[in-house]
């Protein structure tokens, strides 16, 4: 394992179509509940301890070796929203293009034959760390790392808002980022001895209400 690997997947400009994706933070500023950093800071961390949650452990399970059928199956069911389904499969899909380019696998060519269309995004991601030579910690870590790192560089965009400000939200969760990938992974090892009811089903239904909202609008700025 080379823990380089984990800066380049990490890396927002790994070519992995995230930053087309605001993570829900494009509808709540229109909807006003994100008008500032202190906005920022409650959606994300809102949405580290839901989706992000949930998002960290499929990685970590994945990058254990559980059946990414199977986890693709429970990523679906813990994904109400039609939205948002269809965003974590391109972005599954767009990732496995980048993946096998960078780190040639079987395991990334079987899902890629199995899901054409693209799998969940995070099941992908733990393939691919796992391609990498990474562990299930180190795919957790992106996961979390994206649920909160993406709304806040859209934030920055969409009320042109501080980028010294909006990477301090990051620094201050920090901590937090750590106690969810510990309970994340804790859920990725249990799958492979109890199955996908291990993981966790986080809600957050005003996200899933927000990107069915967001897609019905005819100008976007991002795509979820």
């Amino acid at each position: 394992m080379t823990r380089a690997a984990l800066l380049v997947l990490a890396d927002g400009r790994f070519p992995a179509g995230g930053h087309a994706h605001s993570g829900g933070a494009e509808e709540a500023v229109k909807a006003g509940r994100i008008t500032g950093a202190a906005g920022l800071e409650a959606f994300c961390r809102g949405r580290l301890h839901t989706a992000g949650l949930v998002a960290a452990a499929l990685a970590a399970a994945a990058a254990a070796g559980a059946d990414p059928a199977e986890l693709d199956a429970a990523a679906d069911a813990r994904t109400p929203s039609p939205a948002l389904r269809l965003a974590a499969r391109k972005l599954g899909r767009q990732l496995a293009r980048a993946a096998r380019a960078t780190w040639p696998s079987p395991e990334l060519d079987a899902l890629a034959r199995a899901f054409p269309k693209g799998a969940h995004q995070p099941v992908v991601l733990g393939l691919t760390a796992r391609a990498a030579g990474l562990g299930p910690a180190d795919a957790a870590y992106c996961a979390v790392y994206e649920s909160v790192s993406g709304p806040a560089t859209a934030v920055v965009r969409l009320l042109s808002l501080d980028p010294f400000g909006a990477t301090a939200v990051l620094a201050r969760l920090a901590p937090e980022l750590d106690r969810v990938v510990d309970r994340a992974v804790a859920a990725g090892h249990a799958v492979c001895s109890d199955g996908t009811d291990a993981l966790p089903a986080a809600s957050a239904p005003l996200l899933e209400i927000g990107a069915e909202a967001h897609a019905a609008w005819p100008v976007r700025l991002f795509a979820s």
